[in-house]
C-alpha cells in the first residue's frame, strides 16, 4: 500500500470525528508467552488501517481543531543496543515514508504531549475547547487481556475527567467495510498465494500422511512468496477430524477413503484471503464423497450467480441454508429440508479483510466493493464425511464476482490438479 492510502484512511477517519476532539491509537505492545520468551508482534489492525506501521509501542495521536487535524506519529526511537537484540526500528524518514505523517517523536514523549494538549497548551495552535477524545476500545470478548488503550482510558479518567468518550472502533468498522482498489488487487494477489499453498497440499496427498506434513507443505508455499505466511491459523485437517470446525491439531493421519479440509488463507499487503477446498486422499471421490461435494458445488454456484448489490446481508446466510437443504433433498440424503441442521453446523458469509473475520459494521444491504465469503458446509457423520467448500465473494456494481475461483473447486478439476 502507497502512502496515500493510509492518509486517505486517516483523512475519511477525521471527517466523521467531531470538531475540538483528539484520536489516540496504540499498535499494542508483546505478549509474553513464557518465561523471557514473547509472542511474535501482531500490530493492532486499525492502527495498521491508518499508518501503515507496524511497530509495537507506536501510538498515532490526532488533534481536530476548527476543522483542521494535526497528527503526530510516536515511534520507539532508534536504539543500537536494542536493535541488537530484537532487531532494527524504524527510522523518522522510514515512518514517514511509509505512513505520510511527517512529525515523528520519540514514545517516551507521548504523555507530555497529550497533557500539554490538554492543559491548554500549545501543539501547532492553542487548542482552547478540547471536550471529546476517540478511543479503539473494542475487545471481542470482556475476559480478553488489556492493551494500551485501557490503561490510557484510565488515565483519562483520572487526569482529564471532562473529557467525552467517542468510539473510534464504530467509525472504522464502516470505513472497512468498502474495499478500496489497492485492498482488492492485494486480495487478488493473496489469492494466487493461497491457490499455491492448497495445490501443494492436494499434490502431496497420499494414504498414511499426517496432517502436520501437509500443513508444512501449504507453509511452504507461501514462503515462497513472503515471510507473511498464512493470514490465520490454518485448519488442515482429515477424516473424522474435519467435524471439528477449527481444528488446529494437526497430529492426525490421513488415510486413502478419507475427505482432507484446508480452510486456509494467504496474508498478502495487510489482505487476508478465506477458502476452503476438500478432496479425497486417494485423489478420487468417492460415490457418497461426490454426491454431497455436488451439493455443495451447486449451491455455491447458485449463490455467485445470486449476489449482488440490494440483497440484504442476512439472506446470503438464509439463501445457502435453504438451497444447500433443497440440493441435499433432491439427492436423497435428507427426506425434508427442515433436517438441514444436522448437516449444517455454521453460518454461510463472513467479511474479510484485514482480518479473516473481518472487523467491519455488519451491513444490512450488500454494495459495491464489498467481500465476504460464500462457504458451505456438509457434515454426515454417519458416513464419516465432513467438509466444506468457501469462497471469496468481491460484490461488483452488477453482481459479484468469485476471487477464489483460479483454485480447483469442481471434482474433475480437483481429481486432475491432484494427478499432476
Amino acid at each position: 500500500m502507497e502512502k496515500t492510502y493510509y492518509a486517505g484512511n486517516r483523512s475519511r477517519m477525521y471527517e466523521q470525528m467531531q470538531d475540538h476532539a483528539m484520536l489516540v491509537m496504540f499498535s499494542g505492545r508483546e505478549v509474553r508467552k513464557t518465561n523471557d520468551e514473547f509472542y511474535p508482534f501482531f500490530a493492532d489492525r486499525n492502527f495498521v488501517y491508518l499508518t501503515g506501521i507496524e511497530q509495537k509501542e507506536s501510538v498515532l495521536l490526532a488533534v481536530k481543531e476548527d476543522g483542521k487535524v494535526k497528527e503526530t506519529l510516536f515511534l520507539l526511537p532508534k536504539d543500537a543496543m536494542a536493535e541488537r537484540w530484537t532487531g532494527r526500528r524504524l527510522s523518522a524518514e522510514e515512518a514517514e515514508a511509509i505512513s505520510g505523517i511527517s512529525d515523528i517523536r520519540p514514545a517516551d514523549t507521548f504523555d507530555t504531549a497529550v497533557h500539554t494538549i490538554l492543559a491548554g497548551g500549545h501543539y501547532s495552535t492553542r487548542v482552547q475547547h478540547l471536550d471529546r477524545v476517540y478511543l479503539d476500545l473494542y475487545r471481542a470478548d470482556t475476559t480478553d487481556r488489556e492493551t494500551p488503550v485501557h490503561g490510557f482510558l484510565r488515565k483519562c479518567q483520572t487526569d482529564y475527567a471532562f473529557l467525552t468518550l467517542g468510539n473510534a472502533n464504530e467509525i472504522l468498522r464502516k470505513l472497512r467495510l468498502i474495499k478500496q482498489p489497492c485492498e482488492i488487487a492485494a486480495t487478488r494477489k493473496a489469492e494466487t498465494i493461497t491457490r499455491d499453498g492448497i495445490l501443494a497440499c492436494m499434490r502431496a496427498a497420499r494414504d498414511g500422511i499426517w496432517e502436520y506434513q501437509l500443513k508444512a507443505r501449504f507453509d511452504e508455499a507461501l514462503a515462497m512468496h513472503s515471510p507473511d505466511g498464512p493470514g490465520f491459523p490454518s485448519i488442515i485437517s482429515g477424516g473424522s477430524n474435519n467435524f471439528c470446525i477449527h481444528y488446529y491439531c494437526y497430529r492426525g493421519q490421513v488415510h486413502n477413503g478419507d475427505m482432507i479440509l484446508n480452510d486456509v488463507g494467504a496474508h498478502w499487503d495487510h489482505m487476508i484471503t478465506d477458502v476452503s477446498r476438500s478432496y479425497p486422499c486417494s485423489g478420487h471421490f468417492t460415490d457418497r464423497q461426490k454426491l454431497l461435494y455436488e451439493c455443495a458445488l451447486a449451491t455455491s454456484n447458485h449463490m455467485f450467480e445470486t449476489v449482488r448489490p440490494g440483497m440484504r446481508m442476512d439472506d446470503v446466510d438464509r439463501t445457502i441454508r435453504q438451497y444447500n437443504a433443497e440440493m441435499l433433498k433432491a439427492a436423497g440424503v435428507i427426506r425434508s429440508t427442515d433436517e438441514i441442521g444436522t448437516y449444517m453446523w455454521h453460518g454461510g458469509a463472513h467479511h474479510i479483510g484485514y482480518d479473516v473475520h473481518d472487523a467491519v459494521a455488519r451491513p444490512e444491504i450488500i454494495g459495491p466493493n464489498m467481500m465476504f465469503c460464500i462457504d458451505v458446509g456438509i457434515y454426515h457423520e454417519a458416513w464419516g464425511i465432513g467438509f466444506r467448500l468457501e469462497d471469496n465473494c468481491l460484490v461488483t456494481e452488477d453482481g459479484c464476482e468469485n476471487l477464489s475461483a483460479i483454485i480447483p473447486r469442481t471434482v474433475e478439476d480437483i481429481e486432475a490438479a491432484m494427478r499432476s
